[in-house]
């Protein structure tokens, strides 16, 4: 197992221990799918991946497990329109990765966004500052979803 790899999972154990669950072999190797992945996996796809090399563990788990990790906010759920939940890590070891995405609605290809310019994260501490301030809501962060066509879908539909 590489250092990377073994820190990232004990950072995990920690984040999971802490929001007062135990981290049980099938929520570990759930959480090692999702750490290890770059892309946004459906709860099949993450099944897939662990049931390659676990397969005691079922399509059940997989669901409760990634329910109990959205609850807990170490996993953000995402629906991109193509009928499927989708799963990411929240942050990793090293913290929040922050990002946005964008959405084609024709392919359902899903970009993320995370070379913010100043002007851009100026205007979202301006919106979160007046959303809190209007409502009294202490807000923890936030998820934003552009939806339109990626530039392949704009030619192909030219």
């Amino acid at each position: 197992m590489h250092n990377r790899q073994r820190n990232g999972q004990i950072w995990l154990y920690g984040k999971f221990r802490g929001c007062g669950y135990k981290l049980t072999m099938g929520r570990n190797i759930i959480l090692n799918v999702l750490a290890n992945s770059d892309k946004h996996l459906s709860a099949e796809e993450i099944y897939f991946k662990v049931h390659s090399l676990y397969p005691n563990i079922g399509l059940t788990t997989v669901y409760r497990t990634l329910e109990i990790l959205t609850n807990t906010g170490l996993v953000f759920k995402f629906d991109f329109g193509d009928g499927r939940a989708r799963y990411e890590l929240s942050q990793g070891p090293k913290g929040t990765r922050h990002h946005h995405h964008l959405i084609c609605t024709n392919c359902k290809r899903a970009i993320d966004y995370t070379d913010f310019i100043d002007k851009e994260i100026e205007l979202l501490k301006e919106t979160e500052k007046g959303l809190s301030e209007k409502f009294n809501f202490k807000i923890s962060g936030h998820q934003i979803l552009f939806y339109g066509l990626c530039e392949k879908c704009q030619k192909e539909i030219k």
